[in-house]
């Protein structure tokens, strides 16, 4: 009886801890978003803004080409010609009408990709850069891998149901924060209309991603949907200036709950810089040198940080030993940021200057001061 008893009560325990962390995850910030899954994450430092089951995996449906549109950039050719194959012109789903035979430009394809999500025009892609589907799928799920993309596994390049093609919520933020570092997937994705004449494509495009007219601050980037994956959204917003990723899956009122989120992000966070490019921030000893090395940070560091939040910034300096020489640029330290005491934020600092070894005469010479009792800053050389 007393065994039951404690089975008993070790799962209305566990039920309860269960009940909790989902309240905690539904509600957080006092802010329901009807999504399976959701997050906003600051492109620059990647700091996650908001978060519901962003690391859970997920179908993703048309989503997919982000990832698919960045390493066609990367890899491809955007001048060459693909002929379409009897593959691309005969998909199913939404498509840019391509036919068997015809020719058209890697570039022109993109667009075609990510204003009208064409399939036809993400097989034609994958074949054009690499040959084959499947060839081109390996270079998906390394670039993936690459890029720091833990939790996904593609299948295609269109993002069509299947067995065992996903991603997480967190996952298609990052890679989208990767793709917006190129002007030309920035130029894309904002894009509203795409007359033929004005590009000399065979097409007019226009984009298909609603939330370009309905946020002012929006930049793109991509919608999706299939029976499983539901309606998915992933959208860049200019907020103070700054670019922030919002992603939202399997999420029947995507356009509101994006804006929602947008909206939470708007109020409760603000842009602090902590850091100047540059900026000498400690000096750390090394062995064998003659200097001393400054060590800084390669750009500025500007941070989301809640408005009540407080917010702590440390220097780590090494705790081992470096020996010369060292060169400028070389990582050497970090910095952390501390919100409420918890991390936030964390970054290599690197050296300024560089510093070379000591020659044995001036190895010995400073023996002879130690010995002496002469302080290390006298000059007496």
């Amino acid at each position: 009886m007393e065994k039951k008893f404690k089975i008993y009560l070790s799962l209305c325990l566990s039920l309860f801890l269960l009940f909790t962390s989902l309240v905690n995850s539904v509600y957080a910030d006092d802010m329901y978003i009807d999504a399976v899954s959701a997050i906003a994450l600051d492109c620059d430092s990647k700091v996650v803004l908001y978060e519901k089951n962003a690391y859970t995996t997920i179908e993703i449906a048309s989503t997919t080409k982000i990832i698919t549109a960045l390493v066609a950039i990367k890899c491809g050719d955007l001048n060459k010609k693909v002929v379409v194959s009897e593959k691309a012109a005969s998909i199913r789903g939404s498509t840019i009408g391509l036919r068997k035979g015809e020719e058209i430009t890697i570039k022109e394809l993109l667009y075609g990709l990510m204003l009208r999500s064409g399939n036809d025009a993400a097989i034609a892609i994958a074949e054009g850069v690499s040959g084959s589907i499947d060839e081109f799928l390996k270079l998906m799920n390394e670039y993936a891998l690459e890029i720091g993309l833990l939790n996904s596994n593609f299948e295609s390049p269109h993002g069509l149901d299947s067995s065992n093609h996903y991603s997480t919520a967190y996952d298609l933020a990052l890679v989208t924060t990767k793709a917006k570092e190129i002007k030309l997937f920035n130029d894309i994705v904002s894009s509203k209309d795409i007359d033929a004449k004005d590009y000399n494509f065979t097409r007019s495009y226009h984009n298909i991603n609603k939330i370009l007219w309905l946020l002012p601050n929006a930049t793109g980037v991509k919608t999706g949907y299939t029976g499983k994956a539901g309606k998915c959204l992933v959208t860049s917003v200019k907020i103070q200036n700054r670019d922030v990723v919002i992603v939202t899956l399997n999420c029947t009122p995507r356009w509101k709950e994006t804006e929602k989120i947008s909206e939470y992000v708007k109020k409760n966070y603000e842009y602090k810089k902590f850091i100047n490019k540059g900026e000498v921030l400690e000096q750390v000893n090394i062995k064998n040198a003659v200097d001393k090395v400054e060590i800084v940070s390669k750009r500025d560091i500007i941070i989301p940080v809640k408005k009540d939040q407080s917010i702590e910034v440390k220097i780590r300096k090494p705790l081992y030993e470096i020996y010369a020489p060292v060169h400028g640029g070389e990582k050497i330290g970090r910095i952390d940021v501390y919100a409420n005491d918890k991390l936030l934020f964390t970054e290599a600092l690197v050296a300024k200057n560089s510093v070379e070894h000591k020659n044995n005469f001036r190895r010995k010479f400073e023996k002879i001061k130690n010995f002496l009792g002469i302080p290390k800053s006298a000059n007496t050389l």
